[in-house]
């Protein structure tokens, strides 16, 4: 059975690692992305504040040592879902099974002002960039604001927020400084109220003004002004964004997207197209699109592949259950428990903030780099000092 997988991130390498698990050698799997390496968005963040090298946020795909798994990095030109046939610059791939794990691409262009007069902080070039913008900053007006809706990981705007404030605090910048979070939610982490409410004290404690239920529009950097759905205006100094979302534009064109994303089984991620999957932030599955959504969705998609091929039959189903981790700052992390079951009202629950936290979400990300490239993360040498 040839099984191709597009994207390499949570969703395609957690697929992967557990097919070559299961098979080895006797299965082949090609593993298929456009970039070279692999970032945590949480590695971003520590970047962007200094906290992490930039090189040791990066984890090499040729570092990929897995038994029955080719990676190539090239980019898709095409995808055919009914014939399973994928066309790209290192030449085309026929599979019997097809996964599409291809993420959301970001679009800082596509709100007028925005590359121009601010900064984005999801893409990983965006976000690297900020760790040089940010050490040169004077203080001043600092909004962090959403400019569409869905994006990735709900938390990171509240996260970055609070990140700011201790990183102007520490640079005796805070006292000259404001801090806005303009967001279109009208909650912090809608799903979790617990989360919401502690996200809500902690930024009264530190003076953080927080806009629901607001979206950022289009920036004018002739004015230093950022401007919001509904007409109003913000002055800045810093502008701290979140770029527009969309599927990328190969799944697009392959006919696979309805109201642009792609619709899939929530209990199989399986689509209209019979043996095609997908998993991740390009779907329309109900859940945030995050990291450890993607991962949950591909270790279901695993388990019924392999059943399938040992002649059994699949009955695992997603429940749709994720854990993330929120920074609220100074080494204290608080770990949100969610849930988004097909047909109920998503709910969920937090723990912390702690320090016990802040090790847990350590350990989240040493585990994966071992368990998807065979390797030791961090080092020593990689804290940015």
């Amino acid at each position: 059975m040839k099984i191709v997988v597009l994207g390499a991130g949570f969703g395609g390498l957690e697929l992967t690692t557990q097919l070559s698990d299961a098979f080895g050698d006797e299965i082949d799997v090609v593993l298929i992305d456009k970039s070279d390496g692999f970032v945590f968005g949480f590695s971003k963040l520590d970047v962007m504040f200094a906290k992490l090298l930039p090189s040791a946020a990066h984890h090499p795909y040729r570092n990929i040592v897995k038994p029955g798994v080719r990676f190539v990095q090239t980019t898709i030109r095409s995808i055919d879902p009914v014939t399973k046939h994928v066309e790209t610059d290192a030449g085309g791939f026929d599979a019997d099974i097809l996964v599409v794990a291809l993420g959301a691409d970001l679009h800082p262009e596509a709100t007028p002002g925005l590359v121009q007069g601010g900064n984005e902080f999801y893409t990983i070039a965006g976000a690297f960039a900020l760790r040089d913008v940010l050490a040169d900053f004077p203080g001043g007006r600092v909004i962090v604001g959403v400019t569409s809706i869905p994006f990735k990981c709900p938390p990171a705007p509240s996260e970055t927020a609070l990140l700011i404030h201790d990183y102007l605090t520490d640079r005796g910048l805070r006292d000259a400084s404001s801090i806005a979070l303009v967001m279109p939610l009208g909650a912090p982490i809608p799903p979790s109220p617990k989360a919401s409410e502690a996200l809500l004290v902690a930024f009264a404690e530190r003076g953080i003004e927080w806009h629901p239920g607001k979206l950022v529009v289009e920036l004018d950097p002739s004015r230093k002004v950022a401007v919001l759905a509904d007409g109003g205006e913000m002055p800045y100094d810093l502008f701290l964004g979140v770029p527009v979302h969309r599927a990328p534009a190969v799944v697009v064109d392959a006919g696979m997207t309805i109201d642009g994303w792609i619709p899939v089984n929530p209990l199989t991620l399986e689509t209209v197209f019979p043996g095609v999957y997908a998993v991740g932030d390009a779907t329309s599955v109900g859940t945030p699109k995050a990291g450890v959504f993607a991962e949950g969705q591909a270790s279901v998609v695993a388990a019924n592949l392999i059943a399938a091929i040992h002649g059994a039959s699949p009955s695992r189903q997603y429940d749709g259950h994720g854990i993330c981790y929120l920074e609220f700052g100074h080494d204290q992390v608080a770990r949100v428990d969610v849930a988004f079951v097909s047909g109920q009202a998503p709910y969920g629950d937090m723990d912390g903030p702690s320090i016990a936290n802040t090790a847990d979400k350590a350990d989240f990300g040493t585990s994966r780099i071992r368990r998807w490239f065979g390797q030791t993360w961090p080092a020593t040498s990689d804290t940015a000092g």
